[in-house]
């Protein structure tokens, strides 16, 4: 890993420590419940676990997909355990959800929602997510909301996730994708990076990623809008200039990059 690259992952876990720890908001300006109600969770989801939601996701990566009893699921970049503890909900007992996350503030707060919530066989291990903590062909199922972006090492990601997987086993993410390149000055900034922003990869290289680490049967089953995001987390441009993910750039900038910006879920399997 290069000087650059260790540097934004310290800064990743510094600022996602802070959220943990409540220091700090998300990215978002709207209350933590309306995010997760917009970007497709129940209601029924956000009474379940909302003490784990910390309004940090771009969509539902459980949304289209098919969770049964007995399966394992694995949570990357787990957080507070709010997409772990929804997986729980259906894996039920005879199941088991994993989460790996690198930031210890979060490990903490998310071990202790379980506990609150009696999952016991929800578990949270510390790692990174290009380096998963998780044995060869173990999970059924690989879920991830609004993380693999973060990655400095994307390729790595999938090719985990190949590993990790059963054969016939399914990954199912929900991500930020570009649309078109970045504006130079959101591109090169670290704040917009940890936002989620900067991070993100063309759609067609974030698709050949998952081609090239050898997972099979890919598809998109929804696209949405930057903008559909951007009312979500109450990011006007104005908002977003002065105290959200790109405080401090351009108004031009900043609509530029909402213009270049989408979520999609990707779907897909290991052979």
């Amino acid at each position: 890993m290069s000087t650059n690259e260790s540097g934004i992952v310290e800064i990743v876990k510094q600022r996602y420590g802070a959220i943990a720890r409540g220091e700090q908001s998300g990215c978002g300006c709207a209350a933590t419940t309306d995010i997760a109600k917009a970007i497709g969770y129940s209601e029924q989801d956000v009474a379940f676990a909302n003490q784990a939601n910390l309004g940090l996701g771009c969509g539902n990566p459980l949304a289209l997909t098919e969770i049964q009893p007995g399966m394992t699921v694995l949570d990357l970049g787990s957080g507070a355990g709010f997409d772990a503890f929804l997986a729980w909900r259906k894996v039920g007992l005879t199941g088991r959800v994993i989460g790996v996350d690198m930031t210890d503030d979060m490990l903490a707060r998310a071990r202790a929602n379980a506990a609150g919530l009696g999952a016991t066989n929800v578990e949270f291990r510390k790692g990174k997510i290009e380096s998963l903590p998780v044995d060869d062909s173990s999970v059924d199922l690989v879920i991830s909301n609004c993380v693999i972006n973060l990655s400095t090492d994307k390729p790595a990601v999938f090719r985990e996730i190949r590993r990790v997987l059963r054969p016939g086993g399914q990954f199912a993410v929900s991500d930020i994708v570009l649309l078109r390149e970045l504006p130079e000055k959101i591109a090169n900034d670290v704040n917009a990076y940890v936002g989620c922003v900067a991070g993100a990869s063309l759609l067609n290289e974030y698709i050949l990623m998952a081609l090239e680490a050898g997972l099979i049967e890919l598809r998109i089953p929804e696209i949405v809008p930057s903008g559909n995001i951007v009312d979500a987390y109450g990011l006007g441009v104005k908002t977003t200039t002065t105290g959200c993910c790109l405080g401090g750039t351009s108004e031009q900038a900043v609509s530029e990059a909402v213009t270049a910006v989408a979520s999609v879920k990707l779907h897909g399997k290991k052979p």
